[in-house]
């Protein structure tokens, strides 16, 4: 076994080998192929679904900002978890979020937040 930085060293009574005993590097360029390999095929552009959503926690108050870059109308609803067994937690109406649209949504416990996350529908 060699460790980092070990050479490997032939027995004492044998040679080292010479430069010129070393074979060269050979390469079969019949063994490289002639064009890249098939990449996978693009999900078409009316499959591609979902409003891109950014959530903002701030002390009770929760605010998710979704824009739709897509072709397809998305549903989104903002779920809100409350940190306090007592609070009720909150999940808002479907809101559609048509293409290049645009949707604020808001939500809110009594006292902490303890997760906020928006889920997504197709239309």
């Amino acid at each position: 076994m060699l460790g980092p930085g070990a050479l490997a060293r032939t027995a004492p009574d044998e040679p080292a080998p010479a430069p010129e005993a070393v074979a060269p590097a050979v390469v079969d360029l019949a063994e490289i192929p002639a064009e890249p390999p098939v990449q996978p095929a693009r999900t078409p552009a009316q499959d591609l679904f979902g409003a891109d959503c950014d959530t903002e926690i701030s002390g009770s108050t929760v605010t998710a900002f979704c824009h739709n870059r897509y072709l397809r109308t998305d549903l989104v609803r903002l779920h809100v978890e409350c940190d306090r067994w007592w609070d009720v937690d909150g999940d808002s109406a479907a809101v559609a979020v048509g293409p290049a649209g645009r949707v604020e949504l808001a939500g809110r416990c009594w006292k902490e937040v303890r997760s906020a996350w928006v889920s997504h529908q197709r239309s």
